[in-house]
């Protein structure tokens, strides 16, 4: 995964929000796709997440061809529902697999900035340790906030830690971190594949979490 860093006048956002972007070839095809903030609200630039999938049309470009400088069209910051602010309380879980963590992060990163007490535990699935993108920043948020705990899984890696997992995220697994926490969410955020936030939304909710308090991104394999 690679991150952008875009500085554009979009206006306030909310973490969790996401952007459009376009891009135009010469012929005059064009092909847009969607990209969550990472970075928090009010943050001096605009970061974005992006995955490379080699059969994609947009993000091969910003691994190959996009230069500081470039112009971008972009659009937003668009959504409402899969946001968080400071007033929405907690406590919050949040799930994420591969490049999902952007949304999660930049609510991650907007929590850390203000004095909220509301408890934060992120679930972050990844193939492997090295996968886990922005693991140095987390590690370090978790070691200096109480308020803030990290639990990853690694699906074909070993684990670092032993507070962590080596296997695919299911019910039994979403019940030994919830187990594990003073309190039960008030609300949870998943994003990640369809066929993730399908599995992690259903362990959630068979938890005893209300369908109301689950949010829910997805992503496809379009890139």
């Amino acid at each position: 995964m690679n991150s952008v860093f875009l500085r554009a006048p979009i206006g306030a956002y909310h973490a969790g929000q996401h952007l459009d972007i376009k891009l135009t070839a010469a012929d005059g095809y064009a092909a847009q796709r969607s990209y969550s903030i990472a970075s928090a609200p009010g943050a001096p630039r605009v970061e974005l997440v992006i995955e490379r999938l080699e059969d994609g049309e947009v993000s091969p470009y910003f691994f190959e061809v996009a230069q500081a400088g470039d112009t971008l069209d972009v659009r937003g910051p668009i959504g409402g529902h899969f946001v968080w602010r400071p007033e929405d309380g907690g406590p919050l879980l949040l799930i994420a697999a591969g490049s999902g963590i952007a949304p999660l992060l930049s609510i991650v990163r907007h929590w850390a900035e203000g004095s909220s007490e509301t408890p934060v535990t992120l679930l972050y699935s990844a193939r492997t340790w090295d996968d886990l993108a922005f693991s140095p920043e987390l590690l370090a948020l978790e070691e200096r906030a109480p308020g803030f705990r990290l639990v990853a899984t690694t699906t074909r890696g070993r684990r670092h830690r032993a507070t962590d997992y080596e296997r695919r995220l299911d019910r039994a697994l979403v019940h030994e971190v919830l187990a594990k926490s003073p309190l039960s969410p008030r609300l949870v955020y998943v994003c990640g594949s369809t066929a993730f936030v399908e599995v992690a939304t259903t362990a959630v909710v068979d938890e005893g979490v209300v369908p109301s308090r689950v949010r829910t991104e997805r992503f496809g394999g379009t890139g």
